[in-house]
C-alpha cells in the first residue's frame, strides 16, 4: 500500500480507528461505539509534531555552533514540525496495528527517518514515534496533538479536564516559554507543564466515557481556548525546546515517544 491509497482503517469491538496517511499520517477518526471523540476537518483530527513540537523561536534553532532557518508557518515563529504536511509510507499494516513513515527532507537540514506506528485495543489506542538520523546528530521533538470534541453530542456535557502537574512553563507574550517554571494558573490554557513522573491527564464527558491520556514523557501541552475542541498534547520537550532543551538523535541513539489512551464509558 502506497501513501496515495485510501485511508488506513483499524478496528477492535467498538472501537474504530481511521488513519490518514496522506494528510500527515493523522488520525482522522476516533469512534467509540459509534460516537466521534476528534474534531473532524483537514487541519484536526490528531496530528503528529516532529521533528519539533510547537514554537521553534523565529523559525532558528542551533545544531551545536551550526544555525538553521526554518519556514515561518506561524510567522514570527515556525510551528509544529513538518510530518503534519508530508505524505507517509505504509511500512505495516495489520488487524489491530499500522505503521508508517517518511524521511527527513527539506526544509529540515538534516537526513533521517521518522516512523509512527498505531496499535488499537478494544479499550486504548497506542501511539509511538521513532526519530532516527541517516547521518550527523541533530537535536528532534515529537509529539501528538489531538482535537478532543468539547461536547460529544448526544445532549451531553462539556469534557471536563483534569491533570497534575509540578509546574507551567511561563508564557511571554511571543507564546515562548520564558524559562520561568511557575505553579500551575487556571485555564484557559495554551501552555506547558511538566510532569516529571510521565504524562497523565484525564478527560471525562459527564455520564458518557472517560478519556486518560498517558506518557512517559515529562511535558504536556494544554490549548483549550476554542470552543470545538480540546487539546493534550504529550511531547517529549517544550516549546522552543530546540533551543532550550535539545534532545539529541545520534546514529546509536534514535529519540523514541510514545502515549496511550485509554477509556471507559460512564
Amino acid at each position: 500500500m502506497s501513501s496515495s491509497e485510501k485511508d488506513v482503517r483499524l478496528s477492535v469491538g467498538d472501537a474504530e480507528l481511521t488513519v490518514n496517511p496522506a494528510n500527515g499520517c493523522r488520525i482522522d477518526s476516533l469512534r467509540i461505539g459509534g460516537t466521534e471523540l476528534l474534531r473532524q476537518g483537514e487541519r484536526y483530527g490528531c496530528f503528529p509534531m516532529v521533528p519539533w513540537c510547537g514554537r521553534t523561536g523565529n523559525g532558528l534553532f542551533h545544531n551545536g555552533d551550526v544555525p538553521h532557518r526554518l519556514p515561518l508557518n506561524a510567522p514570527p515563529h515556525a510551528i509544529h514540525g513538518t510530518g503534519r504536511d508530508t505524505a507517509w509510507h505504509t511500512a505495516r499494516l495489520g488487524e489491530r496495528e499500522a505503521s508508517f513513515y517518511y524521511d527527513l527532507a527539506d526544509p529540515w537540514p538534516y537526513p533521517g527517518r521518522v516512523t509512527q506506528t498505531f496499535e488499537l485495543a478494544e479499550d486504548s489506542l497506542t501511539l509511538a514515534f521513532g526519530i532516527e538520523t541517516y547521518g550527523d546528530s541533530f537535536p528532534a521533538q515529537a509529539g501528538w496533538h489531538p482535537w478532543f470534541l468539547r461536547n460529544l453530542g448526544g445532549g451531553g456535557k462539556d469534557v471536563e479536564v483534569d491533570f497534575d502537574a509540578a509546574w507551567q512553563e511561563e508564557r511571554g507574550e511571543d507564546h515562548l516559554p520564558t524559562g520561568r517554571r511557575i505553579p500551575p494558573l487556571a485555564g484557559p490554557w495554551d501552555d506547558c507543564f511538566g510532569m516529571p513522573d510521565g504524562v497523565g491527564v484525564t478527560l471525562t464527558w459527564p455520564e458518557q466515557l472517560e478519556l486518560t491520556v498517558k506518557s512517559r514523557a515529562e511535558w504536556v501541552v494544554i490549548y483549550d481556548e476554542q470552543d470545538e475542541a480540546v487539546c493534550v498534547e504529550p511531547q517529549s520537550g517544550p516549546p522552543n525546546g530546540l533551543n532550550t532543551a535539545p534532545r539529541y538523535v545520534t546514529p546509536i541513539d534514535p529519540l523514541e515517544i510514545s502515549t496511550t489512551w485509554s477509556w471507559r464509558r460512564l
